[in-house]
């Protein structure tokens, strides 16, 4: 089964930084440059990660669930200035928890099947 992650992107002057989330797994993981500078397992609403870009300066993740919109944003700030926040709509996350509750569905089928014999 193929798991998509959600992906949030900015290029800064010189350095693309990423953030990439799996609402399936928990997995967040930050990249500059395509180097992973970051990883964590989030099974919460909101998380954040810290980095350092190429030039030396602090670089702010901040990821959470918007109630109202049921949106995914990421807000991105540098040197504790906000410089953008990106949003993914609702069908993504959709789409992500669907896969997550069929992988579930199949995992208790499996399990009890295995217990019967």
């Amino acid at each position: 089964m193929d798991v998509k992650m959600i992906c949030f992107k900015h290029d800064f002057n010189q350095d693309l930084v990423e953030l990439r989330a799996s609402d399936w797994c928990g997995l967040e993981q930050v990249f500059v440059n395509g180097k992973r500078v970051s990883r964590k397992l989030n099974f919460g609403p909101k998380s954040e990660h810290q980095i350092k870009l190429h030039d030396g300066d602090p670089c702010k993740f901040q990821l959470f669930i918007d109630p109202s919109s049921e949106q995914m944003i990421c807000r991105i700030y540098k040197q504790n200035r906000l410089i953008t926040s990106i949003k993914q709509g609702k069908q993504n996350l959709m789409q992500s928890r669907q896969v997550f509750s069929i992988s579930v569905l199949l995992a208790v089928t499996v399990s009890l099947g295995l217990l019967v014999l």
